[in-house]
């Protein structure tokens, strides 16, 4: 058997090696690489003393961040006390400055009203009682005013044109020769007796009107003594 006559080589593409070359040569880059991360791996490990409790490191570490969570919790908590604290103070404030508004009023208004009042009505509180405190108003000379719609009552005259003879001090006579005292037992109510009065006297209405109506029990009782 005839041997086959050995073929030669064929030519080498340098290109081609060159490229196998760099290609292992990256190979073995990135293996050192490796084997450095390896041995810094190692050293790090060894650096850690053999009596630490890698867990406990780890749970310490857990604990931590759970308590800085629950501190921003109780900050948020302290700022909204404190939007509570600003807006309570707040409603003290506007509450002392309508209490001050109210003062101012009782002091402009209602102090001069009961003094005008004083004069013809035995209970000046009653009759203020009678009339809304939107209706009272003070004039540029000091007078106090019952206003309705346009009309601007001195409040005194009002109380002689608008309350029952049994509230007034000194009721306008009926009739020729009526005395004050009679006149005012007479208009009490219409068919009310005053149970101050001689002829209807009785210790059982004065002491309803005394638990009921205090005001009326005065009134009445000044009407008869005068």
């Amino acid at each position: 058997m005839a041997e086959e006559p050995i073929k030669p080589n064929p030519p080498v593409n340098s290109a081609e090696v060159e490229a196998l070359k760099e290609t292992v040569k990256r190979l073995e880059e990135n293996n050192k690489k490796l084997l450095d991360d390896y041995m810094e791996a190692k050293r790090s490990a060894k650096a850690v003393p053999p009596d630490v409790d890698v867990n406990a490191l780890i749970a310490f570490k857990q604990q931590k961040e759970k308590e800085e969570l629950e501190a921003k919790g109780r900050y948020d908590e302290a700022i909204a006390k404190q939007a509570q604290q600003y807006r309570d103070a707040e409603e003290a404030k506007n509450k002392r400055i309508q209490e001050l508004e109210e003062r101012q009023r009782q002091l402009e208004v209602e102090a001069p009203a009961v003094t005008a009042l004083a004069d013809v009505v035995h209970d000046p509180q009653y009759v203020l009682s009678r009339i809304s405190k939107d209706q009272l108003s003070r004039e540029t000379d000091g007078t106090v005013v019952v206003v309705d719609g346009y009309n601007r009552t001195p409040v005194k005259d009002w109380a002689m044109s608008n309350m029952p003879q049994w509230v007034q001090k000194n009721p306008r006579p009926q009739g020729g020769g009526a005395t004050t005292t009679k006149v005012q037992t007479e208009f009490v109510a219409a068919g009310e007796k005053n149970p101050f009065a001689k002829e209807s006297f009785n210790l059982t209405e004065q002491a309803r009107l005394l638990r009921t109506d205090i005001n009326k029990y005065n009134m009445l009782k000044n009407a008869v003594s005068g």
